[in-house]
């Protein structure tokens, strides 16, 4: 899958160095460059790519400008890449891919290849059951049906209730008023808004158990329930704190940030 990809800033050497940096991934092929925002609709428009690394401060059309400038069509996935953190909560809205600072970091460059791989292989697979659903639709009614109905099942097979044995008595903790977790070794403490309880099991465990539409990690040793977050707040090296509902401030580290676009609109 070779992921086609435009290159936005007005500076040709800001160009040239990130030119550079994608050499070494075999699956990134730059199809074209833009000095400005306009030329940047223009070709985003005509030569549909799949990745757009976009600059923010240009002269004339920004980079936000140029997200809803093509609006209109399927939109390509966009990394913004900026010398000024203070865009950061922007970018989570436009669902940005990620937010790069200049001089783009070797590592951070791989992660975000790697997030586009699975954001794109995401949306061929939805692709792909969109058009399997509309052959049985046409050909295979019944068929149709149970695929949809298999739809609702996988999505009822995470946990509404989990027990937790704390200091000598068992709790019965419904899911939903999760507000947070956050591990200690084999340890999870969960926190409810008003209490908060110990249960013995790993991270890699318990996440299995909740709904990833709700709880996501938003730090190596944090979960987070999606539906209790009430405000982003930036802080500074890029990351952020989400406000739960009872007050509570919960750090997103920067490995996690592109959480906070699945609920910021």
């Amino acid at each position: 899958m070779t992921i086609r990809t435009l290159i936005v800033d007005d500076e040709k050497l800001a160009i040239q160095g990130l030119q550079l940096r994608l050499e070494k991934f075999e699956d990134v092929e730059v199809i074209g460059t833009c000095a400005n925002g306009r030329e940047a609709i223009r070709s985003i428009k005509t030569e549909k790519p799949d990745l757009v690394f976009l600059d923010i401060q240009m002269p004339g059309f920004d980079g936000f400008s140029v997200v809803k400038g093509v609006m209109e069509i399927e939109p390509p996935l966009f990394v913004f890449v900026t010398a000024f953190e203070e865009h950061a909560i922007r970018a989570f809205e436009a669902n940005a891919v990620n937010y790069l600072m200049k001089p783009v970091d070797e590592d951070k460059l791989a992660d975000t290849i790697e997030r586009v791989r699975v954001r794109m292989a995401e949306k061929r697979s939805a692709e792909e059951a969109e058009k399997l659903k509309n052959v049985l639709n046409e050909v295979a009614p019944d068929a149709a049906e149970e695929f949809a109905e298999g739809d609702g099942e996988s999505a009822d097979r995470y946990e509404k209730l989990i027990n937790i044995k704390d200091r000598g008595q068992i709790f019965r903790v419904e899911i939903e008023t999760i507000e947070h977790i956050e591990a200690a070794g084999d340890y999870m403490c969960i926190y409810t808004g008003d209490n908060s309880l110990i249960l013995r099991e790993t991270m890699k465990d318990l996440e299995r158990r909740l709904d990833p539409r709700k709880f996501q990690r938003v730090h190596r040793s944090t979960i987070v329930n999606l539906d209790q977050v009430r405000q982003v707040k930036p802080h500074t090296n890029g990351e952020c704190f989400l406000v739960l509902e009872s007050g509570a401030e919960v750090k997103v580290s920067r490995s996690y940030r592109d959480v906070v676009a699945r609920f910021v609109h």
